[in-house]
């Protein structure tokens, strides 16, 4: 068995793993990368597969980051069957046509830009009518399922934890009478999360492909993460502001309408109004309510007593454009959540705009942001940011919760580590940023003794029940790999100081700290 990361390695976005046996290829998701233009520049490179080649895609969860390159798969001739557990197939009708969209649109802005300086049209990564052909691939399957998408390799999901429908994946591969079994973990969730069951414990494995998201960092207590939730909106009340959460639509959402509903029922916190504006979040959530076997005790029990976590009152969702529009005359007394969570796309930029200039109002993050996002720069202490085209001064309190992520931090990570029984051969650090990837696999190292790998993009690693070694790329491989990052990364040193010269570009601090950076990479690279 070879396995060949195609993404995810030193980013969070763009999980895809490819898998290799003597007789069959197939993938363990399939995401969009998302952060700043160098790194969503990666959806635009061809696959390092054919995707014609493919036996089958397992997918552990619909998150965007893992999912949102399987209308790109298809657009590209993969034509066979995509497994996924029932919500994750539901949750991707949604969003992948969503996504589509969001390509139609970013495309057409692009292409007015390259009309008026005479260059010629290019396609969307894809359209909505592509991600909705994609959807006619997708297989249910149940947790704890075990089925054979080929005769040598059985798989079975367990429940991760993450979100609604998300998947730990066990897969085993058996060649020449011995079989290796893979885990990927896919995205873990933290124990105690409302509305969605624990992360699923696994006993054994010769291989793990662990997440690494918060692999360097610790969550706060959960009780206190919602005290702070209610002081915040107490303090935006008595500031006379309003509270903007810009929230995944898929997990996160639902976490804090659950939170906010509690404080509510126990009189913690005013009965002001909460506006739910976002058409996914708002069609996510109606897969939630529709889903309570995928629920935890506390919330059948809720529904057993005729209660909701989704429906109280001042809760409003907002579906049309004019109802959120009038949101943004809302000037005080508002709790706005809205997508997307990084603040790179949808409506919650216009609550921004019309917010971040505002010193009552408060800007709250309660989920991971990429390097190079719009929500990054904010947490980061930005003064200026430009919202669609409009340069807009950053005066509102930004705050961050992070123990509202839907990710294991760093100790839940090693916890779920720690039940393995059967040692691992060997474990690959993935979905990380460089620093928590090399923490966590540090950790790993002391504490449990255990092999740990962070792999490179396009590195190629054979797996068996008795060895592990790495096989490096091929050459002509290396050096595409090496030549197309150096010339993107002279691309954007150039345009950034070129940006810098014409006055066009605020000296920010973050915005000079991200040149450092991309000159010291391109010298690391050079060298």
């Amino acid at each position: 068995m070879k396995i060949t990361f195609c993404g995810a390695v030193g980013t969070v976005t763009g999980s895809c793993f490819l898998i290799e046996t003597a007789r069959h290829r197939f993938i363990v998701d399939c995401g969009m990368f998302q952060g700043n233009k160098e790194i969503r520049s990666l959806n635009e490179r061809e696959f390092l597969f054919n995707p014609v080649d493919l036996d089958f895609v397992l997918l552990t969860h619909a998150h965007i980051d893992h999912s949102g390159l399987i209308p790109k798969l298809v657009k590209n001739g993969f034509s066979k069957k995509i497994f996924a557990t029932k919500a994750t197939v539901e949750l991707c009708r949604i969003m992948l046509p969503d996504s589509g969209h969001i390509q139609e649109m970013e495309q057409e802005w692009r292409n007015r830009k390259r009309a008026r300086k005479g260059q010629p049209l290019l396609e969307p990564l894809y359209t909505s009518l592509d991600a909705q052909n994609s959807l006619k691939y997708f297989q249910p399957i149940n947790y704890q399922e075990e089925f054979r998408p080929v005769p040598e390799v059985t798989v079975r999901f367990l429940d991760a934890g993450h979100i609604l429908g998300s998947a730990i994946i066990e897969i085993y591969i058996t060649e020449k009478g011995a079989t290796t079994k893979l885990v990927c973990s896919g995205d873990l969730g933290q124990m105690n999360q409302p509305i969605i069951k624990d992360p699923t414990y696994v006993r054994d494995a010769d291989y793990i492909l662990i997440e690494s998201t918060y692999g360097n960092r610790l969550h706060e207590d959960s009780e206190e993460r919602v005290r702070q939730l209610q002081r915040l909106i107490i303090d935006s009340v008595e500031t006379g502001g309003n509270l903007i959460i810009p929230a995944f639509a898929v997990g996160r959402t639902q976490d804090l309408l659950y939170h906010i509903r509690t404080l509510l029922l126990k009189g913690e916190i005013p009965r002001i109004p909460v506006y739910i504006d976002s058409p996914m979040a708002v069609s996510v959530t109606e897969i939630y309510r529709d889903s309570p076997g995928y629920y935890d005790e506390p919330t059948l029990q809720m529904l057993a007593d005729n209660q909701s976590p989704f429906d109280y009152n001042n809760l409003h969702y907002i579906r049309t454009v004019d109802e959120s529009r009038r949101l943004n005359k809302i000037a005080k007394g508002a709790i706005i959540i809205s997508a997307s969570g990084m603040c790179e796309a949808g409506r919650i930029l216009h609550h921004l705009k019309h917010n971040l200039w505002r010193p009552e109002s408060h800007i709250l993050f309660v989920g991971y942001q990429a390097e190079g996002t719009l929500g990054r720069r904010l947490l980061e202490g930005v003064k200026v940011v430009k919202i669609m085209g409009e340069e807009i001064g950053v005066r509102a309190q930004v705050h961050s919760i992070g123990g509202f992520s839907a990710h294991a931090d760093q100790a839940g990570l090693m916890d779920w580590l720690g039940t393995f029984e059967k040692t691992p051969r060997g474990i690959f650090i993935t979905h990380g940023e460089s620093g928590a990837q090399k923490e966590l696999a540090d950790l790993i190292r002391r504490n449990i003794g255990l092999k740990t790998t962070i792999p490179a993009w396009g590195e190629k690693y054979e797996l068996n029940a008795a060895a592990h070694r790495q096989q490096q790329l091929q050459p002509a491989m290396a050096s595409f790999v090496l030549d197309r990052t150096v010339t993107d990364l002279e691309h954007s040193v150039l345009n950034l100081r070129r940006q810098i010269e014409d006055n066009s570009l605020d000296k920010t601090g973050a915005q000079l700290t991200d040149i450092r950076r991309l000159i010291a990479e391109l010298e690391g690279l050079l060298s």
